[in-house]
């Protein structure tokens, strides 16, 4: 093996080369982005037409919540991601790098849904408000909220917000 204009052999060139594999791993792992949460669970809203089951992944770390659903080229219906911003607070969210347009439905600490951002613009860098302290908001693709008839005042059954 040779670097610049000093030659390797055998057990150092080996070292070396594992060496350079583990830094390049260690710099995918750091440069690429998450493309999951690590946890899924179950959430329900209870609409005046009926209770609505999702399936969501939490986003409870900085970094979670940082990337959300970027770089996600599609999101099933009944999927979602649930972001956790224990203690409830003024929540602002943006599209930066999200490729699919999304319902954000902010949630208040007792689970009541405060605002509802329908049919968001993808990659847009405009900052969405939860118009409120919310504990969580949770991300599902475009058009879920009507569809389901999700409106602000309908309740969030989740662990977050004491239920369930």
């Amino acid at each position: 093996m040779r670097i610049g204009s000093t030659t390797f052999s055998g057990f150092a060139a080996a070292t070396i080369r594992g060496l350079m594999l583990a830094g390049f791993a260690a710099l995918m792992l750091v440069a690429a982005p998450a493309s999951q949460a690590a946890e899924f669970q179950t959430l329900e809203i209870i609409t005046k037409s009926g209770v609505q089951v999702f399936s969501v992944e939490m986003a409870k770390t900085e970094q979670e919540r940082a990337t959300g659903l970027m770089y996600r080229k599609e999101l099933a219906e009944g999927k979602g991601m649930l972001f956790d911003f224990t203690p409830e607070q003024q929540v602002s969210m943006w599209m930066k790098n999200t490729y699919i347009s999304l319902d954000m439905i902010f949630i208040a600490g007792d689970g009541r849904i405060i605002r509802i951002a329908e049919n968001t613009e993808p990659e847009s860098l405009k900052t969405i408000s939860s118009g409120g302290p919310a504990k969580g908001v949770l991300e599902v693709i475009a058009g879920t909220a009507k569809k389901f008839g999700i409106r602000p005042g309908d309740r969030v059954a989740h662990p977050l917000f004491g239920g369930k």
